[in-house]
């Protein structure tokens, strides 16, 4: 009796320590909409938010230029940064990886492509966001075959370059693409592309975790506990599903499993 006593005086000493440490966290984040959408909302946001929450803690999100919130960070900027690469050398401690991210190839439909396989990327022109050839294993060693090769952060830009035919296909995550297909679509004419064009994504690389990096130790591993027990109860899966459900009829069954 008094040794269960003494384990919940602990375990209610341990929960009012945590809340009594509750904080508002800057998190870097990179301007990756849906993921991260500027109203803090989007899939990755909510997952962050979520976790923070469950640890006492709320989330304060600063946006900025992909790759430049970690150089932010680096410089000394926020209490935490999103979308590290595991194993990325970073200041501050990695959490757990909390999200993934499928990166694959879109063409368009009427282009007849058959991809399945990265070496079918060769002899075409591709596109791929800043610093893909770095984070996605294979892909640098694979850029020599192809027609040509080159990366921009401006991911609307590289739909519109699709759209029009310049490219033949561009390498990144599935969901990222139909968010800025989405918008180009909606623009309609003024978009100055035909966004109307069937789109088709093939996942041809291995989904690519990513951690968070707080300058805190205790805070990264609050949050990698915090993540593991929301996991558990599905609701890091709810949300990815339900976010992943906005672009179904673009991503079809190549998201990963949702």
């Amino acid at each position: 009796m008094k040794t269960r006593i003494a384990a919940l005086l602990c375990a209610a000493a341990a929960l009012m320590s945590e809340h009594a440490s509750a904080a508002e966290v800057e998190v870097l984040v990179g301007d990756l909409p849906p993921m991260v959408n500027k109203d803090g909302s989007g899939r990755e946001a909510e997952i962050i938010a979520t976790t923070l929450e469950r640890c006492g803690h709320t989330a304060k999100f600063t946006i900025q230029p992909f790759t430049r919130h970690w150089q932010s960070f680096e410089s000394g900027k926020g209490d935490a940064v999103a979308t590290v690469p595991v194993g990325m050398p970073t200041a501050g401690t990695q959490t757990e990886p909390y999200v993934s991210y499928q990166n694959g190839i879109s063409f368009l439909k009427s282009s007849g492509a058959q991809v399945s396989t990265l070496g079918d990327l060769n002899g075409m022109k591709i596109v791929a966001f800043e610093g893909a050839a770095s984070i996605i294993p294979g892909l640098s060693d694979a850029t020599g075959g192809f027609k040509s090769y080159r990366e921009m952060a401006d991911q609307e830009t590289q739909s519109k370059l699709l759209y029009g035919k310049r490219v033949d296909g561009i390498v990144g995550d599935g969901m990222l693409f139909a968010e800025f297909a989405r918008h180009l679509q909606e623009a309609g004419a003024a978009s100055g592309v035909d966004a109307s064009q069937p789109i088709e994504f093939r996942a041809i690389f291995e989904p690519t975790p990513y951690g968070m990096s707080f300058r805190d130790p205790a805070m990264a591993e609050g949050f990698s506990r915090c993540f593991a027990e929301l996991e558990e109860e599905g609701k890091i899966a709810e949300i990815n599903t339900r976010w992943t459900d906005k672009y179904r009829s673009a991503l079809s069954d190549n998201y990963m499993s949702y």
